[in-house]
């Protein structure tokens, strides 16, 4: 299969204040918002040779991005030369490398350094972050940004191993490979299948493509912005961000027909109509037409999709994979098919269980993220963990949407991390632990809110674990998560202190802290920038025993 461009691996400094894993929209969000709040003692660790995550390792025929393109953006970094309402691969990976540019993020990345383990010291309270190369850094705060959607999925099939043709999966595109005339079978009908499969369709002799649930598929809009339009957002930022702010209603409106399935079924009725309108055969159309409430898995959009089923060289297997052999795949009925080319459309390991379990992971005495997380991965706001002092996640457990971007909610833990960051040095403590009580009640209210919503209507997807918890979705609107993430909730937290306290040269300045609470987080889609002191974040802690702060929940 296609590998990932790497790069060699840059020397690391000895200490920092923040260490920061991965270079996609995450870690970039938290290193320019640590910028802007005067933090400049921190590095960026990226595995790959570029930035971009996703979308730099994305770049199959057709990809692009299920949010409108002016939300799909940084609220303080937007661009008014977007050509479509939804942006392609290219057009996005283009946004984030100028954007790297513009906020000058580079001398602060690292790249070539994929980082296998991370352990907390309780009596310094400093993590020890260490890289594949053998090499070491230690760190006052890490926050974990590589996301989920960088571990492909291959489907456990008898035989895949002895297949001679070419195999690869969508997120690992061979580009020099020639698809022109080859016999090809496509695995999966997620939201990458639903988008190469009418690209290369006219090019191959034959496409099988196989299919083990139906999704749900609706029109896209493909219009383009005319150069009025980019005109007028470039001279008028306002229009833009109006723009953006009516965008992003808009989805959040959908959130609704979410928690009431009964709205949802009656919306799906139009979602049959567009399946009638474009596929032309009835029995194709059955086999297209999902049989679970519509939103209980995700909702792909296409104008392609559909009418690539009228071509007489594309076909729907809706039977299971028996095995797969030298020059053929056979289904569950013994039907026998050959292919030269196997395409694996089947998504990523989003399951930190799965994607992280060659990552060692140590926090306070007795805790290890995988066996902390043996039941199902759990955290606070999806930012942090009790047990893992001084680590933030991005895009953690129960921060993903079924209705708006991403890249709000990710805005939005940045938000908490600086609030948190500010706290800490308010207080002069060492390091921070959030309660477990406090988690555990969280928790448990995410998942009494995902009852009886369209999650638990009877599908299974990826959305959800193999005993059925949902791990992924927020259950609620973004508008809540900004709410309850715009400042932390200081009791739900220890705060501890080991050794002698900080010294001055740690101490926030006069005003600062009070400045990031009140003022400086805009809590509206186009959230402004923040300001701050530097950290002066101090890696030599004496280690005479230990001072805890807490407060009355």
């Amino acid at each position: 299969m296609t590998k990932m461009q790497t790069a060699p691996a840059q020397t690391l400094p000895a200490t920092t204040d923040v260490v920061i894993i991965g270079a996609g929209f995450g870690g970039l969000c938290a290193g320019i918002r640590l910028k802007e709040a005067g933090i400049h003692n921190f590095v960026i660790l990226e595995k790959a040779a570029d930035v971009g995550g996703t979308w730099r390792d994305n770049t199959y025929p057709g990809c692009a991005c299920d949010v409108q393109s002016h939300l799909y953006s940084y609220s303080f970094a937007g661009n008014a030369e977007w050509s479509k309402r939804y942006a392609s691969w290219r057009e996005i990976q283009d946004y984030i490398l100028k954007t790297t540019d513009d906020y000058q993020m580079r001398p602060f990345i690292h790249f070539g350094q994929e980082v296998n383990r991370c352990q907390f010291d309780s009596t310094t309270g400093l993590w020890t972050i260490g890289t594949s190369a053998g090499a070491e850094i230690r760190a006052r705060y890490f926050v974990l940004a590589s996301g989920p959607l960088h571990h492909p999925q291959i489907p456990n099939i008898k035989g895949l191993d002895t297949f001679k043709g070419k195999v690869m999966h969508s997120a690992q595109w061979d580009h020099d490979y020639n698809l022109k005339g080859k016999r090809v079978a496509s695995i999966g009908t997620g939201g990458s299948a639903i988008q190469y499969v009418p690209e290369i369709a006219p090019d191959v002799a034959q496409l099988d493509v196989y299919q083990r649930t139906a999704a749900w598929v609706i029109p896209r809009d493909e219009r383009r912005y005319s150069e009025f339009s980019k005109w007028l957002f470039r001279t008028f930022p306002s229009m833009r961000k109006l723009h953006r702010a009516r965008l992003y209603a808009t989805n959040e409106m959908r959130v609704w027909p979410i928690f009431h399935p009964r709205l949802a079924r009656a919306l799906q009725g139009l979602a049959k109509l567009s399946i009638r309108m474009q596929v032309k055969d009835p029995e194709m159309r059955a086999k297209l037409t999902p049989d679970y409430t519509i939103g209980c898995k995700r909702i792909l959009i296409s104008n392609k999709y559909y009418p690539a089923f009228n071509r007489a060289n594309v076909d729907l297997i809706t039977d299971g994979i028996q095995e797969i052999r030298e020059n053929s795949i056979v289904d569950s009925n013994g039907i026998e098919r050959p292919c030269d080319t196997i395409i694996l459309g089947t998504g990523f390991v989003v399951d930190p269980r799965g994607y992280m379990k060659n990552f060692t992971l140590d926090g306070l005495p007795g805790h290890q993220i995988m066996q902390d997380w043996k039941d199902g991965a759990e955290s606070y706001y999806g930012t942090m963990v009790s047990g893992f002092p001084n680590m933030f996640q991005l895009v953690g457990p129960n921060t993903a949407l079924g209705h708006n971007s991403i890249i709000y909610m990710i805005e939005s833990q940045v938000n908490l991390i600086l609030s948190v960051l500010g706290e800490m040095k308010k207080r002069g403590s060492t390091y921070f632990n959030v309660k477990i009580e406090e988690q555990n009640k969280l928790n448990a209210e995410i998942q009494g809110r995902m009852k009886n919503t369209v999650w638990t209507s009877g599908c299974q997807s990826w959305y959800q674990q193999a005993d059925g918890k949902n791990f992924t979705i927020w259950p609620s609107s973004t508008i809540e998560f900004r709410s309850r993430t715009k400042r932390i909730h200081t009791p739900a937290l220890d705060w501890i202190t080991v050794g002698a306290p900080l010294t001055a040269a740690n101490e926030m300045q006069e005003g600062a802290a009070d400045e990031r609470q009140e003022g400086a987080v805009n809590d509206t889609p186009e959230a402004g920038q923040i300001k701050g002191a530097d950290t002066g974040l101090k890696t030599a802690q004496e280690k005479e025993g230990s001072k805890k702060t807490t407060e009355p929940a």
